[in-house]
């Protein structure tokens, strides 16, 4: 247990460090965030058809109001600690492939959702924006990634015990 923390630290420190680096920012991060906003207007303008997208700032083209995906907000952080945790876990590779490429999908679905809902939220209350952007979705967010986690350990944990009484027939 002890190994596991220490190399879930050491990972996420590396791959925090490594995300504030220029190279990171303009070669992945910045051009991903864009993505993931382009993506949730994509996604609005399915039933509504005023909102727009560029860069990373979504708007309303009739309200006027405007949210910009910062850092933080873009799932990045997210996934980092998602990566960290899976890649520090003692597994194979096949699954742990499965379940980083699986978990940043969930991860990034339910970011997709809350990027939406705060949108929105947002035109409607700017104070109930405020609390759920600073509080609800944060908690939401990694309580996402613990549940992705666990999931994961308990599929890994079955194909574990599935490999074993196969052994045995």
């Amino acid at each position: 247990m002890i190994r596991f923390i220490l190399t879930f630290f050491l990972i996420v420190i590396i791959l925090l460090v490594a995300e504030l680096s220029s190279p990171v920012q303009t070669g992945f991060v910045l051009p991903f965030t864009s993505g993931i906003t382009h993506v949730s207007v994509w996604i609005m303008q399915a039933f509504d058809d005023q909102v727009r997208a560029q860069g990373k700032l979504i708007w309303d083209q009739v309200s006027g109001f405007a949210v910009s995906i910062e850092a933080g907000c873009n799932g990045v952080e997210a996934g980092i600690v998602l990566l960290a945790a899976m890649l520090a876990f003692p597994a194979s590779w096949r699954h742990r492939a499965i379940g980083i490429a699986l978990g940043l999908l969930t991860v990034q679905a339910l970011n997709l959702i809350r990027i939406i809902s705060l949108f929105y939220l947002g035109q409607w209350n700017q104070t109930f924006f405020e609390w759920a952007h600073l509080y609800l979705w944060q908690a939401l967010i990694m309580l996402d990634v613990l549940l992705v986690f666990l999931v994961w350990l308990r599929w890994i944990s079955g194909q574990h015990h599935g490999d074993r009484s196969h052994g045995l027939a």
